[in-house]
């Protein structure tokens, strides 16, 4: 029997070991799953007998590079000049304990020192891994790839992937693939996450959404990718990292860099289960801020767009306050410039014409009436007519010679430089500091094209320097700033990662608030991440994808199941609409602690007639219902009310209903499920259970 120098740490319920390979040239995966997993012969091993590849191509090896991994793709490619490209290292050590654990490579020719970093992630059941490359030679290095990991997963008959896709107003579809050779790959180079997929992976055993699952994030709002390949001995290795711009990364001699942390979790409840761990680690990642209260949000981007002014917004205001809102934010169109999407942005500096009494006595008349005071800003934005432009022509990207072209008829500022970032900072310092605000929703609408900065000395990793100046900025607010909320948005969900929400208190997951397309968003987005960190809004938005209508009832149960938001024109709204949205929010008020901190449960999917969200907490549970399809004929002619069964309630006690006073026993709710008599006029229910 081989003996293997094995190293094992622990999370809250799971075990991750890692060994060295036979020979020692590599680290590689031996057990990965509940407490004990690593305790018997690894589900990895194979019969390590290779034709035409070697065995690091078959290998469930946590990195290597090209070089030691020629043919089935390795996860570091690094060359010097004078030297072929291609790694080709020696172990040098490890440090460990119980919880982090460092292997370190070295590959003297070279001159390249690499550690591989593991840490667990206290009160989780998430493992952050990073990898960190040293220049140990007098020479540069090209690293022309550069994955923060690898991770193996031993699946029996080919692996069942679940990622998150889309389009801007349509994110966060959950999408499956059944991959049982060959390779799958998502990412973006539009210097954020993107519209398009999710820096999320979840993969299973091919058989249904139950079976064990394993899950990784990258924690990176920059280019990135997530690649699975499916091997030649049938396991399947995802690989993960960020994606340099200029197509490669230069290391000075001495310096090092280190790649973005991969976080990966296990659950062994399926799909649902994987949701609660992500769900925990948002937990985690939110530390004392969690406990801050969400207040229920009125924007007025949707009822007045451009159309700014004063004696409009505290119309708004007043309407908002009344239904119950605690925060009124104005969104785009307060700053000088602003009449349209073509000018303003740069010029920071409330209109005087709309705000004719001084923007700071708007912002004490709207907190006048009992509200918090929040404001909409994109930092990174510039309008070419702007003043900002005028003074600093060069803070924008820009290729020499190149025509410098227009999205959303902005350029986009060069947040890599450290005068851009200051003056960014100063510019929120100055709104923070003069006006009350207490809410700041920053928005990023437009990815870089001609992504070039002239006059530059040398290469220059524009992506990671992108990265590091928005997360300076970011950092300041939470210091400078501790009581300011802030909100991440791209376009919607356009950059939305766990390095954002770490310093962020909500996101938006999509511009699209239409009720059953915002169901579906909803639905990918739980999987991946917690309901205290989804801004959703009720508004008047009819469906884009799907048309159907829905009530007023199911717009605020659906946005109920996360942080609640209004942005309809209330103006336009009738004496009953009003008073229902108030009933709604006083709903809400009553179990957001519950919504926001209680374990999350998903009930169904938007593809069945009937689906919800399930929360639990303390001696409370709250279901979200809501009709999806067709109505289920009751009482014109014989049928039975539609069933949500519930999931880990105790069989044995009673749960009853607070609305009704309907009792249940557990085991009721678990086999039979709460019953829903769905209508025209009645498609949604919020049901609170208080066990007995």
């Amino acid at each position: 029997m081989t003996s293997y120098q094995r190293w094992t740490l622990r999370t809250e319920h799971t075990s991750y070991t890692v060994r060295l390979s036979p020979d020692g040239s590599w680290a590689e995966l031996d057990a990965w799953g509940p407490h004990g997993v690593e305790t018997g012969p690894s589900a990895l091993d194979g019969s390590r007998r290779t034709h035409f590849i070697t065995p690091a191509d078959v290998a469930p090896a946590e990195y290597l590079p090209h070089g030691l991994r020629p043919f089935n793709g390795a996860d570091l490619i690094a060359s010097c000049p004078g030297h072929e490209r291609g790694i080709w290292w020696t172990f040098a050590g490890a440090q460990a304990d119980e919880h982090n654990l460092r292997l370190t490579f070295l590959d003297d020719v070279l001159g390249l020192r690499t550690t591989l970093c593991y840490a667990t992630v206290p009160g989780t059941d998430v493992l952050h891994r990073w990898t960190e490359l040293t220049c140990t030679g007098t020479q540069e290095l090209r690293l022309e790839r550069i994955d923060s990991a690898a991770v193996n997963v031993p699946v029996a008959a080919g692996a069942r992937l679940t990622y998150l896709t889309g389009q801007w107003s349509q994110e966060f579809q959950r999408t499956q693939l059944d991959l049982t050779r060959g390779t799958f790959t998502m990412g973006s180079t539009q210097g954020a996450p993107g519209h398009a997929y999710a820096p999320w992976l979840a993969v299973q055993d091919g058989t249904t959404d139950t079976a064990p699952a394993y899950g990784v994030a990258l924690e990176w709002p920059g280019n990135w990718h997530i690649t699975a390949e499916a091997e030649p001995g049938g396991a399947i290795r995802v690989r993960a990292g960020r994606v340099p711009h200029e197509g490669a990364v230069v290391l000075a001699p001495g310096a090092t860099l280190t790649t973005p942390r991969l976080a990966c979790a296990f659950s062994p409840d399926g799909l649902d289960g994987l949701s609660r761990v992500w769900h925990r680690y948002d937990r985690r990642l939110a530390g004392d801020r969690l406990r801050r209260t969400r207040k229920v949000l009125y924007n007025s981007w949707e009822a007045t767009g451009f159309d700014v002014d004063a004696a409009g917004q505290l119309e708004l205001a007043k309407a908002a306050a009344d239904i119950g809102a605690e925060l009124f934010v104005v969104d785009d169109g307060w700053f000088t410039g602003r009449s349209d999407d073509t000018g303003g942005l740069g010029d920071w500096y409330p209109d005087p014409e709309a705000f004719p009494q001084g923007f700071d006595r708007f912002v004490g008349d709207v907190r006048g009436l009992g509200l918090d005071f929040g404001l909409w800003i994109e930092p990174e934005a510039v309008s070419p007519g702007s003043s900002l432009h005028a003074a600093h022509p060069d803070w924008v990207y820009r290729i020499d010679g190149r025509p410098a072209r227009l999205v959303r008829n902005q350029l986009l500022l060069d947040l890599g430089r450290t005068d851009v970032q200051d003056f960014v900072i100063g510019t929120l310092d100055r709104l923070l500091g003069t006006y009350d605000i207490g809410y700041l929703k920053w928005d990023m609408n437009r990815p870089p094209t001609e992504r070039g900065r002239p006059g530059a000395v040398g290469p220059v990793d524009l992506d990671a320097e992108h990265v590091a100046g928005y997360l300076r900025v970011l950092d300041h607010l939470r210091t400078a700033h501790p009581d300011v909320t802030v909100e991440g948005c791209a376009g919607g969900g356009g950059r939305i990662d766990h390095a954002t929400l770490a310093r962020t208190d909500v996101v938006w997951p999509s511009d699209n608030t239409a009720p059953l397309d915002r169901m579906t968003v909803q639905h990918g987005f739980l999987h991946a991440h917690a309901p205290h960190v989804m801004s959703s809004w009720v508004t008047d938005a009819p469906g884009v994808f799907d048309p159907r209508p829905r009530s007023l009832a199911f717009r605020f149960v659906n946005a109920m199941c996360g942080v609640l938001g209004v942005g309809a024109d209330l103006r336009a709204w009738t004496p009953d609409q009003r008073a229902e949205a108030a009933r709604w929010i006083a709903r809400y008020k009553e179990v957001r602690e519950v919504l926001h901190h209680g374990e999350v449960r998903l009930l169904g999917t938007p593809a069945d007639t009937t689906c919800g969200v399930q929360y639990d907490f303390g001696d409370r549970t709250v279901v979200a219902a809501l009709s999806t399809g067709r109505l289920d004929g009751a009482p014109l002619v014989p049928g039975r009310p539609d069933r949500l069964r519930l999931r880990a309630l105790d069989p044995a006690a009673r749960y009853r209903d607070t609305a009704t006073g309907t009792t249940y026993s557990g085991a009721h709710l678990l086999h039979y499920g709460l019953p829903f008599t769905w209508s025209a006029d009645h498609d949604a229910d919020l049901v609170v259970l208080t066990r007995q």
